[in-house]
């Protein structure tokens, strides 16, 4: 399995729905939910409360030898960082069955701490969430999985404001790193926005990315028991 950010197609004979369009329904769909650090996302599944994969816990261990480098450190927002064809692996079979195992990723130590099962029971969806959401939009296109691709905007300064303060609470990094990266994140925000709006999300207010995933319930939910 590639341990990099790069998320390469699946063979089609090695694909979960390679049955002709319409002819199988996924039993969960797919919300991919990304923008900035600190934007938003975390809180708004929270409102939500469907079930959740984070994409974080799928973050190479700090040993890994072609981990790239930024301000002193690890890049973690680099998608090299990132295991990314495990995180597309977990969610097509979460998509075809309702569950999967999930590493569990400590950020303050750079490491996978162990497992967690997802079981996302009744619930027609499933959000994807983390800022390398965007790097799956292409792979789950044609595959029925992919309910809506999301990207959260707010003003960068409240963005860099809120990264901050949950930053030094979780002590993620020393003070003076979190602040390089935070200044770095921000300038570059417009930048990055408009890279994941060029892989396939759309960029909405948290209130919009709400009020049209609990739509989606809805329909999903009305889709499910007409089936």
């Amino acid at each position: 399995m590639p341990h990099n950010g790069d998320v390469s197609p699946v063979p089609e004979s090695d694909a979960l729905f390679d049955v002709p369009e319409g002819a199988r329904r996924p039993r969960v769909r797919v919300v991919l939910l990304t923008g900035p650090s600190g934007c938003g996302k975390t809180e708004l599944t929270r409102r939500l409360g469907l079930p959740v994969v984070a994409l974080d816990d799928f973050y190479l261990d700090g040993d890994h030898p072609d981990l790239p480098r930024a301000h002193g450190i690890v890049d973690w927002d680099d998608p090299r960082s990132w295991d990314g064809a495990g995180a597309l692996a977990a969610l097509r079979e979460v998509a075809a069955t309702g569950r999967a195992e999930l590493p569990v990723y400590d950020i303050p130590s750079n490491a996978r701490t162990g497992t967690t099962v997802l079981d996302t029971g009744a619930s027609p969806l499933v959000i994807a969430e983390g800022i390398f959401a965007a790097q799956l939009v292409d792979a789950y296109q044609g595959e029925g999985i992919l309910a809506d691709a999301i990207c959260l905007r707010r003003p960068r300064l409240r963005t860099f404001f809120f990264r901050l303060l949950r930053d030094v609470a979780e002590a993620r990094k020393p003070l003076p790193t979190l602040l390089r990266r935070g200044f770095a994140l921000m300038r570059a925000e417009p930048r990055l926005v408009r890279g994941w709006v060029a892989l396939g999300c759309r960029a909405v207010s948290r209130t919009e990315a709400e009020r049209a995933i609990r739509a989606l319930v809805a329909r999903e939910t009305g889709a499910v028991h007409a089936g």
